[in-house]
């Protein structure tokens, strides 16, 4: 019994160490300064190599559960420094609540209208054609495509 409880804490103790590191290696890639609080957010959204889809408010419960010590606002300037920086992309769906994704690339998303819920969704049949020509000195430099969801 003793040696599954020890077992089990080297574990957790192991993937701790492996959401930091990843965390740290993702502001590094970027430029960031890896200070304590960027060091733990990004364990949250990172650290286990799975793509996320957070709003501020969900990842600052996330921090507040594993005993961060963080602000709303330090959450909020953190995601907004996180995006500047390339790392993650800012989806705003209703135009009051924005939600970051942590896969940068091109790609469509489910907003769950009952949920509050962003989701990625399958690109293999989308198609984008005739948008409006860009204004003189401007590009278009990406395009949001949001499907949004309700129960029927």
């Amino acid at each position: 019994m003793v040696e599954t409880v020890t077992r089990a804490a080297g574990a957790a103790t192991e993937a701790a160490h492996r959401a930091h590191e990843r965390g740290a290696d993702w502001l590094s890639g970027a430029g960031l300064r890896p200070t304590r609080q960027r060091l733990s957010l990004a364990a949250l959204l990172i650290g286990d190599g799975k793509n996320r889809h957070v709003t501020a408010e969900s990842l600052y419960d996330a921090a507040r559960a594993a005993g961060e010590k963080v602000s709303l606002a330090t959450v909020y300037n953190t995601l907004r420094a996180f995006c500047r920086a390339g790392l993650m992309n800012e989806i705003t769906v209703d135009g009051t609540k924005s939600h970051f994704d942590t896969r940068t690339d091109d790609h469509p998303h489910f907003y769950w209208e009952d949920e509050n819920r962003l989701s990625d969704a399958p690109a293999d049949n989308l198609r984008i054609e005739g948008l409006p020509e860009a204004p003189d000195g401007t590009v278009v430099s990406h395009v949001d495509v949001v499907i949004r969801l309700r129960k029927a």
